[in-house]
């Protein structure tokens, strides 16, 4: 008989969630945990390599995470950032010295993270931005250069073919990293199963999350294929179903869900199968949006 009391229910069998599931495995290995996944993969979404920045947000290229207020560039966020990141990094490594992820270069290898701007105000932000950042330990080793020689050193394609007359800079991290969290979604759900035996319960389409008086949590879900539904009971609940988890939360009946909102950003990705063209360029190159 299937047990439909869960210390933990998980809603999507993305990196959060693999990442909640497995440290609480870790620490608590008595607890109940179900993971529940509308698809029938793990990482199929937000998850995906493809839908996904790959630098791990590590906050040394992203230009948003420092804003400029006045003539001085606040690099709190991007600390903050770049500090979980390391803390990821730790928790990986740990992984690794247990023999829990044997490959690493499987979903991490070291990559230069580049900025690149345009502009005399941008060009003068980025110096600030490598002035200010350039005095905390995480990023010590950044460099920047306004030299166009430089810059076709670094990444000579974006430089191909510029106007050497505009204004342009650069800076740069060697010690960046290139995610592939698919990869590494993947691995984690196969140690939640072949260690702790917890396992994802596909084609399962969360219908909503209602308040129960005799545990916490009911959580309601049919099932895509056969179209089944059943109720299932939590002491905590994890929604981190991508761009599902707002739609959720609209039904999930706690205050805190007030104020948060989301709004659909189109794009595409452009790949090139060169490899040429590929061989020319290493490195991640971000810049400021257009205003």
């Amino acid at each position: 008989m299937e047990n439909k009391d869960y210390d933990l229910i998980c809603i999507g069998a993305g990196i959060m969630t693999a990442t909640l599931a497995l440290i609480t495995k870790i620490l608590q290995p008595e607890m109940r945990i179900l993971i529940l996944e509308r698809l029938d993969q793990v990482a199929q979404e937000s998850s995906a390599a493809w839908n996904n920045a790959g630098t791990g947000h590590s906050a040394l290229c992203e230009l948003n995470y420092c804003p400029q207020k006045n003539d001085q560039v606040d690099i709190s966020k991007a600390i903050d950032i770049c500090t979980q990141f390391e803390m990821s990094k730790q928790f990986w490594s740990y992984l690794i010295a247990q023999n829990l992820i044997k490959e690493p270069n499987s979903f991490i290898n070291p990559v230069p993270h580049n900025s690149w701007v345009y502009g005399a105000d941008n060009v003068d932000y980025l110096e600030r931005r490598f002035h200010a950042m350039k005095e905390h330990f995480m990023f010590d080793s950044i460099e920047f250069t306004r030299s166009i020689e430089k810059m076709k050193e670094w990444f000579p394609l974006i430089m191909e073919d510029r106007d050497e007359s505009d204004h342009m800079a650069g800076s740069r991290i060697d010690r960046g990293a290139e995610m592939n969290f698919g990869s590494l979604t993947e691995q984690l759900f196969h140690i939640l199963e072949s260690e702790y035996n917890v396992t994802v319960s596909f084609n399962e389409e969360v219908q909503d999350v209602d308040p129960d008086k005799d545990i916490e949590w009911d959580v309601i879900t049919k099932n895509r294929i056969s179209g089944d539904t059943r109720t299932l009971s939590a002491h905590h609940v994890f929604i981190g179903a991508g761009g599902g988890s707002l739609l959720l939360l609209q039904k999930v009946e706690i205050d805190e869900k007030e104020g948060y909102g989301g709004f659909p950003v189109s794009g595409a990705w452009l790949v090139c199968k060169n490899q040429e063209i590929i061989n020319q360029h290493y490195g991640k190159v971000y810049s400021k949006a257009g205003t």
